[in-house]
């Protein structure tokens, strides 16, 4: 069964066209990376998945429902975006128990939630600390697990390792990939990654595909 389906999603900004008639299937627990050059659409069409733009044209499938109409935080879609996003007046705790709460979750089960998040990426010693405090790494792991607070049908991960030193970038990546393999085990998540890395995008993900190959041409 598909979790994600596009077709023919094309986006302009003014006379420059991002995205050209794209297509893509994603499969129930199944991790696709997505790669090519800067400015060619990428993260634009992670934007569009979200509902955080609106396509020009096309359709988005999300478990087989039109997802045209349906707003960002009912899509049932989780985001990790490069520069994290954090709450800045919020602590880490805080930020991940977020999703939970509006969506009126008790505060047993949260707080049981995101102790057992912040210890999948060793971060329960600093659930008290501001995002000001985190370095990037620390940072990118709790916008990780946030994301999961509330697992997600879609998963879409902008550069999820970004602008980490080599050694961190290399130890999150390992990280990833197992917390990557359990959502697609327990509930069928379907992720998509956003990269201009190779090696990243094979170690991450099941399969790689190019942006501008999945349209009509290259922008």
């Amino acid at each position: 069964m598909s979790r994600l389906v596009l077709r023919g999603i094309s986006k302009t900004f003014g006379r420059r066209t991002v995205l050209d008639a794209i297509d893509l299937d994603l499969a129930d627990g199944e991790c696709v990376a997505l790669v090519g050059p800067s400015g060619c659409g990428k993260s634009t069409l992670l934007r569009v998945i979200a509902g955080l733009e609106r396509p020009d044209s096309g359709s988005i499938e999300i478990d087989g429902t039109d997802a045209a109409d349906v707003p960002t935080h009912r899509r049932g879609v989780g985001m990790v975006f490069q520069n994290d996003q954090l709450f800045p007046h919020l602590d880490v705790a805080d930020n991940v128990d977020f999703a939970m709460r509006i969506r009126g979750v008790d505060a047993t089960t949260r707080a049981r939630r995101v102790g057992e998040l912040l210890d999948l990426v060793g971060l329960r010693h600093l659930s008290g600390s501001r995002p000001s405090e985190l370095s990037g790494g620390e940072a990118r792991r709790v916008s990780l697990v946030r994301s999961l607070a509330v697992p997600p049908r879609v998963l879409l991960l902008d550069e999820p390792l970004t602008g980490l030193d080599r050694t961190l970038r290399d130890g999150l990546m390992s990280d990833l990939r197992t917390i990557l393999d359990g959502m697609a085990r327990e509930n069928g998540t379907a992720v998509l990654v956003v990269t201009h890395d190779p090696d990243e995008a094979s170690f991450l993900a099941d399969r790689t595909l190019r942006l501008p190959d999945l349209g009509r041409a290259e922008s």
